[in-house]
């Protein structure tokens, strides 16, 4: 009842005249009774005890933004202002990390935002190549402080956007924490380096077990697990010894992934399983990549098919990627560039910024009116129309408009929708 009456109060406060804040605040802010549950997000079908954190101060919810470097954050100011605009119950609490300081106090500052948000939307940071060897990728430390294993990423063909090939529609799940991207390497002897790459029996299942349940949530029929494991051991000696260790690494390595792939897929005889060799795997993909619908596959091979997928239906601009964990979810560009000769030109294309942003509000709808989940809808419908019929393009699609132009349009393109009126939530 007190709730009620501080809410009638907030309400009364609001100046009849101003209708538009009186209709973001009536979407906002609701009973807690109404926020009771929450459901976990269309792209992670894990069976989890982990519902995104509850919302706060009236129906809000407090999401970290981390803008990175380059192109980063004027897209995610972008994302915020079309929140705003949209009326969308998110709040940001911004954490910045210097890439260019060998201090790790900006990311762990990160972390805990993160941990105590539960969900982050986040620009690319720039690994620095220039520090010592001991200075981590923050975007690897982050990812492994979480504990955020499953890297997914949605290619298909948009309409609009002219490309080479069509009817494409590929999600690609990449194991995120792992593999060469593990930072263990050394210098035996002068010229010589060794890079370890861990591969776990742990991490392979569930990222394959991971992989199998979206398949099936999605409605998907064929799964492929993307490997090394061909290259055959051999046996050599004297100076020949640290071949027979990368040889070793990819038989024994991806031998392991691609047999936890096979245990799983046996569990589900509703969807196909077949695997291939990576190198193979990116000809098919640039020859005919409609053969493929889901793909599986380690850290590194997960980070070139990635890139090759984005370049086929209209590059790094336009994909969106989120990275999920059993607590944690962060959501980035798919690809991961910091654009970084474009940055601060207003010619930047927002589209998989805003994109991932949608897919953050998936992660966090509430299941009463799903009310989150309308909104990402709404500016998805928004995002995707402008691609298609007004045809506003910014340069790496062959057009000429800005970033600034790109997002006005789709603002324009919301409001002409009617989405701010509350009858329409």
């Amino acid at each position: 009842m007190m709730h009620r009456r501080r809410r009638a109060q907030r309400l009364e406060n609001v100046d009849g005249k101003d209708t538009s804040l009186r209709e973001c605040m009536q979407q906002q802010v609701c009973d807690a009774s109404d926020w009771v549950s929450l459901c976990q997000c269309t792209c992670d079908p894990r069976v989890s005890t982990h519902q995104p954190p509850p919302a706060k101060y009236g129906g809000r919810h407090t999401v970290t933004m981390i803008p990175g470097d380059g192109i980063g954050p004027e897209l995610l100011n972008h994302a915020r202002e079309l929140f705003r605009f949209c009326c969308v119950p998110v709040d940001f609490e911004v954490v910045n990390v210097d890439s260019s300081v060998t201090s790790e106090d900006d990311i762990n500052n990160a972390v805990t935002a993160i941990k105590r948000n539960g969900v982050a939307l986040k620009g690319n940071i720039e690994t620095n190549h220039n520090l010592p060897p001991s200075h981590k990728s923050r975007n690897n430390l982050l990812r492994t402080s979480l504990d955020l294993y499953a890297n997914v990423m949605h290619c298909q063909t948009l309409p609009g956007v002219q490309t080479r090939h069509r009817d494409i529609d590929i999600i690609i799940i990449r194991e995120n924490t792992e593999g060469e991207y593990s930072s263990l390497e050394h210098e035996n002897v002068p010229g010589v380096v060794e890079c370890l790459k861990i591969i776990t029996r742990m991490n392979s299942m569930r990222i394959a077990e991971f992989a199998f349940r979206l398949a099936r949530e999605k409605g998907r029929r064929r799964i492929t697990a993307v490997h090394k494991a061909n290259i055959m051991s051999v046996s050599v000696c004297g100076n020949y010894r640290y071949l027979v260790n990368s040889i070793q690494l990819l038989k024994l390595g991806d031998g392991l992934f691609l047999k936890c792939c096979k245990e799983v897929a046996v569990g589900y005889p509703d969807i196909t399983f077949d695997d291939m060799i990576v190198d193979n795997t990116t000809m098919q993909l640039v020859s005919k990549p409609q053969q493929f619908d889901v793909m599986v596959m380690p850290n590194l091979y997960g980070n070139v098919v990635s890139n090759v997928c984005a370049g086929l239906v209209g590059g790094p601009g336009l994909v969106p990627g989120a990275n999920y964990g059993e607590n944690y979810a962060v959501f980035e560009t798919a690809t991961r560039n910091t654009g970084k000769s474009i940055a601060n030109k207003n010619i930047a294309n927002p589209t998989a910024t805003l994109l991932a942003s949608c897919l953050m509000l998936d992660h966090l709808r509430c299941v009463r009116k799903n009310r989150l989940h309308d909104h990402a809808s709404v500016i998805r419908k928004a995002v995707l129309k402008t691609l298609s019929e007004t045809q506003l393009h910014t340069a790496d699609l062959g057009g000429q408009g800005t970033t600034s132009e790109v997002v006005q349009t789709i603002m324009q393109e919301v409001q002409r929708n009617g989405f701010l009126n509350p009858k329409h939530i």
